[in-house]
């Protein structure tokens, strides 16, 4: 089973469904050394009450073998197919919530659109549990978007199965209230000659961690995660990675980007790769890439990766963060565009590299009008003005 299988690595936590086996946020504690543990205990301190949030599911397909949308009681399959804990948010999950959101795509159905699931919170005065299960059957393809809206103490697990020579693609939007706090977990599983595109995107919130895990259910799957994040003044946002190449002949692409800007903006990005003996055959690469758009920004990168056979096609992985580069500023202005405008020019081109690899031409183009607005609000405050120089935080 995959949650056996995650054990072996010792940068993770043995998962467990006991709340009790799970550490309390600190900062003796390794996954949680750099989360402010302050606002991570408003998610996971003491507290029996939780509040129902508002969640739509749609667009309602009613050709037949379409997308289907449903309700799953606890222990309704695929629930609890390969999804077990990993962290305290995720062992709370598991005890509060009753029913989950089922999405799945049919055996040989091939979406043209993508199937939306909207959440949206309506206040902080209690936390917001969620479940959601995203199932996509053997030969079938599709997208399935994630949307978080509105404001909320949210803690929710993501269940994602690609069947055998699935095609699936995931994309998960945190676009939450100024105030909102968010602890997500998402366990994947990829099949035979599946391939699965997981894609996050984090700008709203005040403080985001989400840990993404993906393990292989045969051999011939590719995995590709990717996001990208952008925190301004005060905002914290955390994004934990573990692919665990446990089959033979599998592929993963990790590429996560960033950008800072205001005081007190703060990420985290871990990323943890590891290829097991017997998985011969495999080929590797995670990179994070961050950008400081001011002064007072911190970013903490830390690429991990664990290879036990020599039979590889490949494995690497790289980790930069700093401010702009100079070479590119210059180029820009000596052909006549401002400054601002310059820079603003570099960090959609930044971000651009991410959102065109989704595929679908309608969510690129919300995902390109989401970061246009976020820069829009940086230059509303003002705080593109004065460019960092150059800091680099390495856990």
């Amino acid at each position: 089973m995959l949650h056996e299988a995650q054990a072996a690595s010792h940068l993770h936590p043995r998962p467990s469904f006991a709340v009790a086996d799970h550490p309390l946020p600190g900062k003796g504690v390794e996954i949680w050394r750099f989360t402010p543990a302050e606002q991570a205990m408003r998610l996971v301190g003491d507290e029996d009450d939780a509040r129902p949030l508002g969640t739509e599911v749609g667009p309602w397909v009613e050709a037949p073998g379409a997308v289907a949308f449903e309700t799953l009681e606890r222990g309704q399959a695929p629930w609890g197919a390969v999804l077990v804990p990993v962290d305290r948010p995720s062992a709370l999950v598991e005890t509060k919530v009753r029913t989950a959101t089922l999405v799945r795509l049919p055996e040989g159905v091939h979406l043209d659109e993508p199937a939306i699931v909207d959440v949206r919170g309506d206040g902080l005065d209690r936390r917001a549990y969620d479940r959601v299960v995203i199932e996509a059957e053997p030969g079938s393809s599709g997208i399935v978007v994630l949307r978080h809206t509105g404001e909320a103490r949210y803690l929710a697990n993501v269940e994602v199965v690609a069947g055998d020579e699935a095609n699936l693609t995931v994309v998960s939007i945190q676009d939450w209230a100024r105030r909102s706090l968010h602890a997500g977990f998402t366990q994947a599983s990829v099949g035979r000659d599946a391939h699965l595109r997981h894609v996050v995107v984090s700008f709203g919130g005040a403080f985001v961690r989400l840990q993404t895990n993906v393990a292989y259910a045969g051999p011939g799957g590719t995995a590709e995660l990717f996001g990208l994040y952008l925190a301004d003044a005060g905002q914290y946002l955390e994004h934990r990675l573990f692919v665990d190449q446990n089959a033979p002949h599998t592929t993963s692409r990790v590429d996560y980007r960033g950008a800072l800007a205001g005081a007190g903006a703060r990420t985290a990005w871990v990323g943890d790769v590891l290829i097991r003996r017997g998985a011969e055959g495999v080929d590797s690469y995670e990179q994070n890439r961050n950008l400081l758009l001011s002064s007072g920004c911190v970013a903490d990168s830390v690429p991990n990766l664990e290879i036990e056979t020599g039979d590889i096609v490949g494995a690497g992985h790289s980790s930069s963060t700093g401010r702009f580069d100079d070479e590119q500023l210059f180029y820009l202005q000596s052909r006549g565009i401002p400054a601002d405008q310059a820079r603003r020019l570099i960090v959609e081109g930044f971000f651009g590299d991410i959102i065109r690899r989704i595929g679908v031409p309608d969510v690129e183009e919300r995902l390109r009008q989401a970061v246009s607005a976020e820069l829009d609000a940086l230059e509303a405050r003002g705080s593109q003005n004065h460019p960092a120089d150059k800091e680099n935080h390495h856990g």
